[in-house]
C-alpha cells in the first residue's frame, strides 16, 4: 500500500509567536508583583488625622486584597494563552479511506418549551442536521421534546414531509447554509434557470409549511382533521401536563424502509421524536435527563457508534461537519483517544458592533484552543460529536481499538417501526434509572446546572481526550441573547453552575489530579472561577470612587515611581486585549461594548451568582434550571439593530448596575467641583488613577445614563428602578462621607 494511504486525517498545528507572547507575559507578571509589593510596603501607617481613623487602611487593604485576587486571576488565564493548537481536517482523505465504511451517526437535538422555542425555528435545526453531506441511510435525528407539546410534534410532522423536497435540493445545488430559513433569508443567487425554478419551488413549500405551523401555534392547538389523520396525536390523551404524561415516541421517518425515499428516489435520514415520561414525584434532571433518555432510544433504533448533540436553536451551517469530527475520531494514529469532538459555534443574529458581546469572540478564537493544548476543550454542551462507547461509561485503555471498518448493526433490522417504537419506550421511562449508573457513571452527568462541563471533565478523567474543531465554516450557528436581562440572567446560571463545580468534589484541582494534565486543570479552574470576580470587581470600583468623592488617594500619585506599576499592567493589559479582539475580526466599537458587558456581569450576575452557591452550601437554595427566550418582540428586535441596549423591565441586577454607575456619576461630578474649587491639580496630581479610573467607568456607562434619564421608548430604564438607584446611591456617598 502506498504511503498516502497512511496520511493523517487531520493535522495540528502549534500557535506562532509564543516566545514574543510568553516574554508579554513575563513583564505583565513583574507589574503585578510591583503592584503587590507597593500595596505591601507602603502601607498608610503615619499618624496623619485621616490615617488615625482608619479611614485610608480598611480601604488599602480592600483594594490590596481585590488586587491579589486579580493577579492570581490572570495567571490561572495564562494557562490558555501558553500552550494553543489549531487542528485542519482532511476530508478528502477520509472519503478516499472510508467512504464505504462510514459509522451510524445519532444526532440528538433537545427543546423544552414551545413558547421560548418556536416549533418553526426547532423544525429548522432537524431539517439542517438532516440535510448533512453523508450518506442518508447512516443518519438519524432525534428530537427530546421536554415540553411535550403536540404542537412541536405537528411541527415534527410538516418537517418530515417537507425533507423528501429540501433534502435533494440541497444536494443538487449544494446549498449552505442548510437550515431552510436561514437559507432563503440569505437571498442567494441562483447559479442558472434550473436552480431559479427549483428555488422558488421549495421556497414557496417552506414558506407554505412555515405559515401552517405558526397558525397553529398562534391558535394553541391542532387543526382537527390534522389530528385525526397522524396516528401519533391520540398519544396525548394520557397527557395531564407537561410534568405528568406517559412516554411519546413516534419513528417519524424509518430510514431503514426501503420504500422510504425523497422524490428522487434516495434514502432518508430516520427521524424520532421522543417526549420522555414524565411524572411529578421523579426528578426528571432537565436536559442531561433528556439527553440519557435519546441516548438509550437511539441504541435502540439505530445504534451509531457517534453521536452528535445540538440545541433547538442551532442549526448546521456547514454540511461537511460530520465528515470534518470524523477525521479526528477515525485517524489510525491519534484518533483512537479521542472522546468528542467539539466544534466551534456562531451566532448570527449579533449587531455590527456586538452590542451584548454575544459572539463569544475570544473564547472561540482563543480559550478553546488554549486547551486542546493541554488534552482537549471543555464540553460546552451543543455542537459536540461523541464516541457513543465513551458517553456509555468506557475506561480508555492503551490497548482500546474501535475498528470502524467491521463494525455491524447487530440490531434485528427486521423489526418494524411499531415494534421498535414499543421496545424504546421503556428507556425513556421516567423510573429506567432508578439504582443505575445513569446520570453517574454513565451518560451526561446530573446534579449541577452545568452538566455538560462536568461530562466533559469526568470523560477526561477516565483517560480520554478531546479536540477543538473551528473550521474556515463554523459548523453551528444560532442566536445569542437579545437583551441586557436575558445576558446577565445567562450569565447568573452560567457563572453559578461553573463555580458549584469548582466547590464541589469535582473540582478539577482533585478530581482531576493525576487523571488530566495540570495545564488543563488549571484551564477548568480559571472558567468555574468565574463568579469569583464579582464581589473582587465590585470592591475595586466602588471604594476607589468613593474614597475619591472623599478626596483620599488610594494609589501613587503620578511623580511616585509606583505609579508606573500601575500604569504598564493597566494600559499593556488592556492593549493586548484590543489587539486579540481585532485579531478576532471584531471592531474597536465592539471591544469597548465587549468591555461594558464584562463590567456588568460582573457587578450583577456573578455576584448572585456567588450569594446563590452560598445559599446552597448552607442548605438554603436548591438547583433550578431556566431556559432562555430565543425569540423578542419586534420593537426589542429594531432597537436593537440600532445598537440600542434593551433595559425595560425592573431586576434586581438593573438596580445594582444604575446605582453603581450613579455612584461613580455623583463621584466625578464631585471631583471635578473641588478640582474648580481649588483652582489646581493638585488633586489630579495626587488622585490621577483614581480619577483615570472613575471617568471610564462613567463613559462605559453613558448608555445607561441615557436609558435611565434621555429615552423614551419602552426598552429604556424603568422608572422605579431611577429612583431606588438614585435614593441608593445618594445614601452611600452620604454616609460614606459622614460616618468615614
Amino acid at each position: 500500500m502506498g504511503s498516502e494511504e497512511y496520511a493523517s486525517l487531520f493535522e495540528t498545528k502549534r500557535a506562532k509567536g509564543l516566545i514574543i507572547y510568553r516574554l508579554y507575559a513575563a513583564s505583565v507578571f513583574a507589574g503585578i508583583i510591583a503592584v503587590w509589593v507597593y500595596r505591601a510596603t507602603q502601607l498608610p501607617w503615619s499618624d496623619d488625622e485621616e490615617e488615625e481613623n482608619g479611614t485610608i487602611r480598611w480601604g488599602w487593604f480592600a483594594l490590596f486584597a481585590a488586587e491579589i485576587w486579580f493577579g492570581l486571576y490572570w495567571i490561572l488565564s495564562q494557562a490558555l494563552y501558553w500552550n494553543p493548537v489549531y487542528r485542519f481536517p482532511f476530508t478528502d482523505r477520509l472519503s478516499d479511506r472510508y467512504e464505504k465504511d462510514l459509522p451510524g451517526v445519532d444526532i440528538l437535538v433537545c427543546t423544552a418549551d414551545p413558547t421560548l422555542e418556536p416549533p418553526v425555528m426547532v423544525i429548522n435545526t432537524v431539517l439542517s442536521v438532516m440535510a448533512y453531506d453523508y450518506p442518508p441511510e447512516k443518519l438519524a435525528v432525534y428530537l427530546s421534546d421536554d415540553g411535550c407539546s403536540d404542537l412541536t410534534f405537528y411541527a415534527m410532522l410538516e418537517a418530515s414531509q417537507f425533507s423528501k423536497y429540501w433534502l435533494p435540493f440541497c444536494r443538487k445545488y449544494n446549498v449552505e447554509p442548510r437550515s431552510p430559513h436561514a437559507y432563503f433569508s440569505s437571498m442567494p443567487r441562483p447559479n442558472d434557470a434550473g436552480h431559479a425554478t427549483a428555488f422558488k419551488s421549495v421556497k414557496a413549500l417552506y414558506e407554505e409549511m412555515e405559515k401552517r405551523i405558526e397558525r397553529a401555534t398562534e391558535v394553541g392547538k391542532i387543526p382537527k382533521e390534522i389530528h385525526m389523520k397522524h396516528q401519533g396525536f391520540p398519544q396525548w390523551t394520557s397527557y395531564s401536563s407537561r410534568r405528568d404524561h406517559d412516554t411519546i415516541l413516534q419513528i417519524l421517518i424509518n430510514g431503514r424502509d426501503p420504500e422510504v425515499k425523497d422524490i428522487e428516489g434516495s434514502q432518508l435520514p430516520t427521524v424520532v421524536y421522543l417526549a420522555r415520561e414524565k411524572r411529578p414525584q421523579h426528578f426528571h434532571n432537565f436536559k442531561a435527563g433528556a439527553l440519557n433518555a435519546l441516548v438509550r432510544v437511539s441504541s435502540q433504533i439505530s445504534n451509531g457508534k457517534v453521536i452528535l448533540n445540538v440545541d433547538s436553536d442551532m442549526y448546521s451551517s456547514n454540511s461537511q461537519a460530520v465528515r470534518e469530527a470524523l477525521c479526528c475520531l477515525m485517524d489510525e494514529k491519534h484518533g483512537q483517544q479521542i472522546a468528542y469532538v467539539q466544534l466551534a459555534q456562531r451566532f448570527v443574529n449579533l449587531t455590527k458592533n456586538d452590542i451584548y458581546a454575544g459572539s463569544l469572540r475570544t473564547g472561540m478564537e482563543v480559550d478553546f484552543h488554549g486547551y486542546d493544548g493541554f488534552g482537549g476543550p471543555v464540553y460546552i454542551g451543543s455542537g459536540c460529536f461523541h464516541r457513543r462507547d465513551t458517553l456509555c461509561g468506557k475506561k480508555f485503555s492503551q490497548d482500546y481499538k474501535l475498528e470502524w471498518v467491521s463494525i455491524v448493526h447487530e440490531l434485528n433490522i427486521q423489526a418494524s417501526a411499531e415494534e421498535l417504537e414499543e421496545k424504546s419506550k421503556e428507556l425513556a421511562s421516567c423510573t429506567y434509572e432508578l439504582d443505575s449508573p445513569w446520570g453517574k457513571e454513565m451518560g451526561f452527568n446530573y446534579g449541577f446546572i452545568n452538566e455538560d462541563v462536568l461530562t466533559g471533565l469526568s470523560i477526561q478523567c477516565r483517560g480520554w481526550r478531546s479536540v477543538y474543531l473551528k473550521p474556515k465554516r463554523e459548523a453551528f450557528s444560532g442566536g445569542s441573547a437579545m437583551t441586557l436581562d436575558q445576558v446577565l440572567v445567562q450569565q447568573k446560571r452560567w457563572g453559578e453552575g461553573l463555580l458549584e463545580l469548582m466547590l464541589s468534589k469535582y473540582c478539577p484541582l482533585w478530581f482531576g489530579h493525576g487523571k488530566i494534565s495540570l495545564g488543563l486543570q488549571i484551564c477548568y479552574s480559571y472558567h468555574m472561577l468565574w463568579a469569583s470576580n464579582g464581589f473582587p470587581t465590585l470592591c475595586y470600583c466602588t471604594i476607589a470612587s468613593l474614597f475619591l468623592f472623599k478626596g483620599v488617594p488610594l494609589f501613587p500619585e503620578i511623580s511616585n515611581p509606583w505609579f508606573l506599576a500601575f500604569s504598564y499592567t493597566i494600559l499593556s493589559t488592556y492593549a493586548y486585549s484590543i489587539k486579540e479582539y481585532l485579531c478576532c475580526e471584531g471592531t474597536l466599537l465592539g471591544w469597548w461594548n465587549e468591555q461594558r458587558i464584562w463590567l456588568y456581569k460582573r457587578t450583577s450576575g456573578y455576584i448572585f451568582s456567588t450569594i446563590d452557591n452560598i445559599l446552597k452550601l448552607l442548605g438554603l437554595s436548591e438547583m433550578t434550571f431556566a431556559v432562555t427566550a430565543k425569540t423578542v418582540d419586534k420593537d426589542v428586535a429594531k432597537r436593537q439593530e440600532k445598537e440600542i441596549i434593551e433595559f425595560g423591565i425592573s431586576s434586581p441586577m438593573f438596580i445594582m448596575l444604575a446605582t453603581f454607575a450613579l455612584l461613580n456619576m455623583f463621584t466625578l461630578a464631585g471631583t471635578v467641583w473641588r478640582v474648580l474649587i481649588t483652582g489646581g491639580w493638585n488633586v489630579v496630581e495626587k488622585s490621577a488613577l483614581q480619577i483615570w479610573l472613575c471617568v471610564a467607568l462613567v463613559l462605559i456607562n453613558l448608555p445607561l445614563y441615557e436609558a435611565m434619564f434621555i429615552r423614551k421608548d419602552t426598552g429604556k430604564m424603568p422608572a422605579a428602578v431611577t429612583i431606588k438607584s438614585m435614593v441608593l446611591a445618594f445614601l452611600i456617598c452620604t454616609c460614606f462621607s459622614v460616618l468615614l
